[in-house]
């Protein structure tokens, strides 16, 4: 019938106004937005988002309106590298995207434990990576070189050491911190520490993940040597130690 609304306009309309109302708020409040997203994520959602933005002003209907703001919105995610869903899920994929370890190369380890102590208290404890050799053995020195900046010392069997130079690439005072080796570094490795608050912020869950590529030849042997058949246990134990510490009263580690 000429004239007639096709019953589906309505609800077309109203996702329209919502997501319009949403794109607006989004630019107009990007402190509210931190980035969150990785250099390669972003520059998809850019391309992805102006394919969707010609597609839907070229089809000149209401549809094509949605899915153009559909693309506008895949712009903002690109351009302020702000992703509302990682947001939520605390997922943080810049250091992940830009820094770590190449790929799936080397070895990958992920542990997690309980702490009674409150997160800030562990992520400032951690964010001094001159802590790191009390609770991990094999770990002989961190040296601070600059704001960022640090100097890796580790020892194998035999008394075999590597050294390498790593920099803080992230962190969001107690919540996380990630790490990773320096380019050209003898060993490429990357870590990365979730501090999540339990029991009304009383204690903390713990989740750590270090990364290692051991190349080939003196280092790679130390490396391989240090981590040995089960790198999972070796952290385990490193952890298990860290909370004993943590949690031990008058010896002052707390607040190394």
């Amino acid at each position: 019938m000429r004239g007639a609304i096709p019953v589906g306009i309505p609800a077309e309309m109203t996702a329209l106004s919502r997501l319009s109302s949403q794109l607006t708020e989004l630019f107009h409040k990007p402190e509210r937005c931190p980035a969150n997203v990785g250099k390669p994520e972003r520059l998809a959602s850019i391309a992805g988002g102006a394919a969707l933005v010609v597609a839907g002003v070229g089809r000149r209907s209401l549809p094509g309106a949605l899915l153009a703001l559909v693309g506008g919105l895949l712009i903002y995610r690109g351009t302020s590298g702000h992703c509302h869903l990682y947001d939520a899920l605390g997922v943080d994929t810049r250091w992940m995207n830009d820094y770590g370890v190449p790929g799936n190369k080397g070895i990958k380890v992920t542990r997690e434990i309980e702490v009674n102590r409150p997160p800030g208290e562990l992520f400032y404890f951690w964010k001094k990576l001159s802590n790191l050799p009390k609770f991990m053995p094999h770990v002989v020195s961190v040296e601070k070189t600059s704001e960022k900046g640090s100097h890796w010392v580790v020892e194998g069997p035999g008394g075999t050491k590597v050294e390498w130079d790593a920099e803080i690439i992230n962190e969001h005072p107690g919540e996380m911190i990630a790490w990773r080796s320096l380019p050209g570094a003898e060993v490429e490795s990357a870590g990365t520490v979730r501090f999540e608050s339990r029991n009304g912020g009383a204690s903390t869950h713990l989740r750590v993940t270090l990364q290692y590529h051991p190349p080939a030849g003196r280092a790679g042997a130390t490396v391989a040597g240090i981590l040995g058949e089960s790198p999972e246990s070796q952290l385990s134990r490193d952890l298990a130690v860290f909370k004993d510490m943590m949690e031990s009263d008058g010896d002052g580690e707390r607040s190394a």
